[in-house]
């Protein structure tokens, strides 16, 4: 007895095919997508990452002082969490 709901032969339609190479359009430039508006990244102290909230509601000479304050403190952190052993089987 065959099932009435499976073929007994193989399909024989057409396979479908990929686009033909007109009709997809390629872009020279790679997208790009920037995120300086959200503000700088922030190493916390256990090694996960954070933003300012605030960051495009503060005024330059704040953004100026925050970012030179956040590149020591940011890498003050990794050298720590690097040298930290307990890290290094996370990270592996």
């Amino acid at each position: 007895m065959s099932d009435a709901s499976q073929p007994s032969e193989p399909s024989k339609a057409a396979p479908l095919g990929l686009p033909a190479p007109g009709d997809a359009t390629a872009d020279a430039q790679p997208n790009v997508i920037k995120l300086d508006h959200l503000g700088p990244m922030i190493v916390n102290s256990d090694g996960t990452i954070s933003r300012i909230a605030n960051w495009s509601a503060m005024s330059q000479i704040e953004k100026d002082r925050s970012l030179r304050l956040l590149a020591k403190r940011n890498n003050a952190r990794m050298e720590s969490l690097k040298a930290d052993p307990k890290n290094e089987a996370q990270q592996s």
